[in-house]
């Protein structure tokens, strides 16, 4: 592994534990030429993942396109980095469970929507006034008409549980 301080390509694992979402390794390092000290990450070599988009091309899979996606629509709202970088990590969970090697993107943008709607409303439809291209303002309000009913229903259910 290079040092990023000097460059050098060798050094030493001084501490490895797996890292929060649980399929990475973090590993701590020590430059053996400077003793600079910095972390790797490791990750299982993933297959692949091509999306389907729209208009049938097909490009790579890249969580970083999430996380823009998500980060645009989350500006100035009370939503942790900690609290996306969970949510991206289950997206492409479910997605390279459920999909061997091509996915629509249409089903990537609804999970993202499923879990923005559970992270912050207004985040959510942020996100959804982009990805679903509103031709009006009906749909608009259909939209809104949904998320007010979702919001409603996890209040009740946490008042009967009170």
């Amino acid at each position: 592994m290079r040092c990023p301080k000097c460059q050098g390509n060798k050094s030493s694992v001084v501490d490895s534990r797996q890292a929060e979402d649980g399929h990475t390794i973090r590993r701590r390092r020590v430059c053996d030429d400077c003793q600079a000290r910095f972390t790797t990450f490791e990750r299982v070599e993933e297959l692949p993942l091509l999306v389907i988009k729209k208009d049938g091309t097909r490009e790579q899979f890249s969580r970083d396109k999430i996380l823009n996606g998500i980060i645009q629509s989350a500006q100035k709202r009370p939503v942790s980095s900690s609290d996306i970088e969970k949510a991206i990590n289950r997206i492409e969970r479910k997605i390279r469970t459920d999909y061997d090697s091509e996915v629509a993107s249409e089903v990537i943008g609804n999970l993202v929507m499923d879990e923005l709607a559970e992270l912050d409303e207004i985040t959510y439809v942020r996100f959804a006034s982009v990805y679903r291209s509103f031709k009006d303002v009906d749909e608009i309000e259909a939209l809104l008409r949904q998320i007010t009913s979702r919001v409603r229903g996890k209040r009740s259910q946490v008042n009967h549980e009170s």
